[in-house]
């Protein structure tokens, strides 16, 4: 064998141990996505939490939604009851003041709704906005106007309101609190999925650019 021969053959076995451990090494590694060199696998990580958090958050705020949707229904019914004179107030009391500026705080859900199927940033604020003007300030306001009523009805156990033989006070105390609690979460899950709409947004214009 020539020394030509030989050193080829031994080029030839070098080339092949080198390759064949790089192959094993990439394999090993797993598959990698075409175009990329694997650097960006920490961003395609952080875009893909922020994507399971917003398919969370969406989902919690929907059911929120529904709740104050069926909220709004009881109270929307009560005022067209009273308002067309369906059944006598001695079965289901008038309305009281809150009521009627509470019936716009289905703004906000409709707002949330338009919102989230698109990632409308703009649709959420408002609905945040408009949920302290039409749902978190009438609540407040109901708080102040039924104390009186529910105090004599502690203090003395005589109610002149009632609605469906229960003491009217009572029944929209009862609502109030579960409608406080369902704002309060609808604002708190809107302002996180509002943060992770943000850093996804900035993540984007820092992988553009």
């Amino acid at each position: 064998m020539s020394t030509l021969e030989s050193s080829n053959t031994m080029n030839d076995m070098f080339y092949f141990e080198f390759f064949g451990q790089a192959g094993t090494m990439a394999s090993r590694a797993g598959p990698r996505a075409t175009g990329t060199d694997g650097s960006d696998f920490q961003h395609r990580e952080r875009v893909a939490s922020h994507y399971q958090m917003s398919v969370a958050l969406k989902s919690e705020i929907r059911k929120l939604n529904i709740v104050h949707v069926l909220i709004w229904l009881l109270l929307a019914a009560q005022v067209t009851v009273s308002q067309l004179n369906l059944v006598s107030h001695s079965v289901v009391a008038a309305p009281y003041q809150w009521e009627y500026p509470y019936l716009l705080s289905v703004i906000p859900s409709l707002f949330s709704f338009m919102a989230l199927p698109k990632n409308n940033i703009s649709y959420l604020v408002i609905s945040m906005i408009s949920a302290g003007l039409f749902c978190i300030a009438p609540l407040i306001y109901g708080g102040m106007e039924m104390f009186p009523v529910a105090q004599q009805l502690y203090r003395h156990g005589k109610a002149y309101r009632f609605i469906f033989g229960f003491s009217a006070v009572s029944v929209m105390y009862l609502v109030m609190v579960i409608a406080v609690q369902v704002h309060g979460w609808q604002i708190y899950y809107s302002k996180k999925l509002l943060d992770a709409w943000f850093t996804s947004t900035q993540d984007k214009k820092k992988k553009l650019g």
